[in-house]
C-alpha cells in the first residue's frame, strides 16, 4: 500500500474506506470494480490505484481495517472488563452500532468477506478471520464467573450458540439489501434479554 494514503486528511481516507465497504458489500470480490469504488469515493480510478496497487491490496486492507476498528471499539467500550456477560454484550453491541453509523456499509461488508470464496482472497481472509475469532472468544469469556449461569452450563457452547444466532440474523438482514441500525438495536436487546432468561442462574444477581 502506498503510504500517501495515510497522508490524506482523515475525511478523505474515510470517504475511500466507506466507498470500498459499500461496493464490496454489494457484490462479490470479482464483480466489484475499482472504477466504481473510485467514483463512490469521489476520486479518479488512477488516483485510487496510486493509493492501492491493485484490488486485492485494497480489499485486504479494508478487511483488516474493519476488523481492527471493531476490536478497538469493543476494547474502548469496556465490554471486555465486565463480569456480567449480558451487560458486556449490550455494551459491545452499542459500540458496534456506533461504528455502523459511522461506516454504514461496515456490517454488510464484514458479512460478505466472511463468506467470500474467491481463491484470490479467500485464504488470506480465512487466516485473518481465524486469528480475530480466537481473540474475540478468549476476550469475551475471560472475566465471567460461571456461578452467574445455570449449573452445568457449557459456557463455550453457550457462546457459540449466541454467535451462530447473531451471524444468522445479520446474514438474513444483509440479504434483504440493507442493515437498519435502529432495528438491529431493538432486536438484539430483545435477544440478549431472551438469552439472559434461559442461561442466567435464577433468583441470583448476574
Amino acid at each position: 500500500m502506498n503510504e500517501k494514503f495515510f497522508s490524506l486528511p482523515t475525511e478523505k481516507q474515510e470517504a475511500i474506506i466507506n466507498a470500498g465497504f459499500h461496493v464490496f458489500s454489494q457484490n462479490s470480490y470479482k464483480k466489484s470494480p475499482m472504477s466504481e469504488i473510485a467514483a463512490a469515493a469521489g476520486i479518479s480510478k488512477s488516483l485510487l490505484f496510486h493509493y492501492f496497487h491493485n484490488k486485492k491490496e485494497l480489499y485486504l486492507f479494508l478487511w483488516e481495517k474493519c476488523a481492527q476498528i471493531t476490536i478497538d471499539a469493543l476494547e474502548n467500550s469496556g465490554c471486555y472488563r465486565q463480569t456480567d456477560l449480558f451487560e458486556s454484550m449490550k455494551i459491545g453491541m452499542w459500540a458496534k452500532l456506533q461504528l455502523m453509523r459511522r461506516y454504514p456499509s461496515l456490517g454488510a461488508f464484514a458479512m460478505k468477506v466472511y463468506y467470500e470464496k474467491d481463491p484470490a482472497v479467500c485464504a488470506d481472509v480465512q487466516k485473518s478471520i481465524e486469528k480475530h475469532a480466537a481473540y474475540k472468544t478468549n476476550a469475551t469469556l475471560l472475566n465471567f464467573n460461571p456461578d452467574q449461569f445455570i449449573p452445568g452450563l457449557d459456557l463455550e457452547m453457550m457462546y457459540q450458540d449466541m454467535y451462530w444466532a447473531t451471524e444468522g440474523y445479520l446474514w438474513e438482514k444483509t440479504q434483504q439489501g440493507c442493515l437498519d441500525v435502529d432495528e438491529i438495536e431493538r432486536n438484539f436487546l430483545k435477544l440478549i434479554d431472551f438469552w439472559k432468561s434461559i442461561y442466567a442462574r435464577k433468583g441470583e444477581p448476574t
